[in-house]
Order: structure tokens, then C-alpha cells, then sequence
């Protein structure tokens, strides 16, 4: 019978070979089974799962529950081989997460958001590139609706600037999906793509948003800067634990932003209110100015034209294998 670590070792390839991508499983599990080492336990026990599940005091429940959940789907793999194994019950720790209420941004509050990314420190450790990089970054996820990981995975050559499209190949499910931007949102990302050229040369990543060392930028770091930006603007309440977040930019169905220069287009730091494709699908409202009109047929025509080629690839198979 092998022991509860080589166990582990193979449960989380299992898993992510049925398609699940075991992010924090992979990371919790680990430490169970070092708590069971601890305890000389050689097979789980629903009183251990609990004890270790609950370990954390500064947690909510329903982290409790997530816990033990991990723990119970790696205690249903391991009583296939050794029979002592107790899986702990459903009902042990009900409690569930409540989702987030959603913050609708306004206009104003962008504005504010976007002004105070400019305002970050540049000096050492931070660099002259860093406001731009949150202020296009911001900017970005509240014209297009773009998930936070879809926006730091957008790599240079998914920003077609000549046609105005960002190409989204880090999309739920590991699907893809062209997103249609507006002229004014063309000119700030091309405006931000001049300066990180300018600061780090060619050799750098290929990746869009970059760190002060030309890495990925980290998403822990991202949202921490996030909500300092909120408690300077006002968004969010000092030494608060909630309030608005990065995600809530996908509700705002329209994208409003910053109407100060939207009729120039001079200003490089002007972002454009238009809707466009990424937003959330259930929550669409009647466009508010006429001249998106134009970006709607834009839209409509390039998914028409991936639902074209994905059939001609459906065709082109099916006649291979006749």
C-alpha cells in the first residue's frame, strides 16, 4: 500500500488531466498531508480533515469548508486503496461563500482611478513606467470588460493596433475571442506601447504589462496597487476589507470612461466610452451614444467571420475523413 505522500502525488495529475486545474488544491493539499505526517496518522480520519481544515482562525467559515473540501475529494481517491480511509461528510462544515455585490462604476469614479495611476511614486524602487503601465492597464479592463488574467496574459502580438482588435487567447475554458477596441482606446495603448519601448528596449517580455523588471506583472501586486488607488480616490473606505474590486469593471456593460477629451483626439490619455465585446453577456443594455453603432457592425462582422471559419475547419474534416 503506498503512503498518503505518494498518494499526493499522483491525485493532483489525475485531477488536471480531467481538466481541472487544482490552483489551490494543488498548493492546500500539501500541507494536509505534512499535518498528517505531524500527527503520525496513517490513513485520513474525518476528525483530523476537521482539525486541519480549521486550523486557520483567521479565515471565514466558508474557508473552512473550501478546505475541507479539497480534503474530501483527495479522501474519495485514496479509499479505493486503502479501506480505513474516512471521507469527510457533505454536511460537515455546510457553510458557503455569499457572493460580492457588484460595484457599477460611474464615469467620474474612473476618472478619478485613472488620474491617481498617473500620481504613483516613480522613484526606486518603482519606475518612470509604472503610472502609465496602471493607467493603461485600468483604462483597459473598464473599456472592454477583459478579465484581470486575460489582461496581464495579453502578449504583444495579440494587439492589432492597425485594426483596432485585441486577440484573447487566455479566455475561461481555454477558449479565444477577438475584441473589437475603439479608436481613442487605440491611440492610449499605442501611446503606453511607445513608452514601454522606450524604457525597456526590444529585449524585454512579450507580454503587454510588465513589471518595473520587465516580468509578468504580478496579480497580487495589481490588485494591492488597486486598492490603494481606491482609498486615495475615495472608492474605498480606509483599513476596509471590501468595496469595489478589479472584477466589478466587467459589469459595467456599457464601459464608461472619462468623457473630459472624448471629442479629440489629441489627448492620449483619453479613453472613450463605447461598449465592446468581453462584458458580461446577461446584463446588455440599449447603447447610449449613436456613433457605437458603428463598433456594434465592427463587432457583429468579426464574430460572423469566426463562426465562418470555424465551420469551414468543421467541413474541411469531415471531408478528410471521407
Amino acid at each position: 500500500m503506498n503512503t498518503l505522500g505518494q498518494a499526493l502525488s499522483e491525485y493532483p495529475e489525475l485531477r488536471r488531466g480531467l481538466g481541472f486545474k487544482m490552483r489551490d488544491a494543488g498548493l492546500l493539499l500539501p500541507r494536509f498531508v505534512a499535518f498528517m505526517e505531524v500527527r503520525q496518522a496513517p490513513h485520513i480520519t474525518a476528525r483530523l480533515a476537521l482539525e486541519w481544515a480549521q486550523q486557520a482562525q483567521t479565515v471565514q467559515p466558508a474557508e473552512w469548508a473550501r478546505r475541507l473540501c479539497f480534503v474530501r475529494g483527495f479522501a474519495r481517491y485514496r479509499s479505493a486503496t486503502d479501506g480505513r480511509t474516512e471521507i469527510p461528510p457533505s454536511a460537515l462544515l455546510p457553510h458557503r461563500s455569499t457572493r460580492a455585490r457588484p460595484h457599477i462604476y460611474t464615469e467620474h469614479e474612473v476618472q478619478r482611478l485613472l488620474d491617481a495611476a498617473l500620481q504613483l511614486p516613480t522613484t526606486w524602487p518603482s519606475t518612470p513606467l509604472r503610472p502609465w503601465v496602471f493607467h493603461c492597464l485600468l483604462g483597459l479592463l473598464s473599456v472592454t470588460g477583459l478579465r484581470i488574467s486575460e489582461t496581464l496574459d495579453l502578449k504583444l502580438d495579440d494587439v492589432d493596433l492597425e485594426q483596432g482588435v485585441l486577440t484573447i487567447r487566455a479566455a475561461k475554458l481555454g477558449r479565444w475571442r477577438l475584441v473589437p477596441i475603439h479608436a481613442s482606446t487605440v491611440a492610449v495603448l499605442a501611446d503606453y506601447l511607445r513608452r514601454r519601448e522606450q524604457f525597456l528596449g526590444r529585449t524585454a517580455s512579450r507580454l503587454v504589462f510588465i513589471s518595473n523588471r520587465g516580468t509578468r506583472l504580478d496579480i497580487g501586486r495589481v490588485h494591492r496597487a488597486f486598492y490603494t488607488l481606491s482609498r486615495q480616490t475615495g472608492l474605498r473606505a480606509h483599513g476596509a476589507r471590501n468595496g469595489p474590486r478589479l472584477h466589478d469593471f466587467r459589469h459595467n456593460s456599457e464601459s464608461r470612461i472619462i468623457p473630459s477629451a472624448a471629442s479629440t483626439d489629441e489627448d492620449p490619455t483619453c479613453f472613450l466610452a463605447v461598449p465592446e465585446a468581453g462584458g458580461n453577456r446577461h446584463s446588455q443594455r440599449p447603447f447610449r451614444k449613436s456613433m457605437t453603432r458603428s463598433l456594434g457592425r465592427k463587432r457583429g462582422i468579426l464574430m460572423f467571420l469566426v463562426v465562418v471559419a470555424d465551420r469551414a475547419r468543421s467541413f474541411n474534416c469531415m471531408s478528410a475523413c471521407r
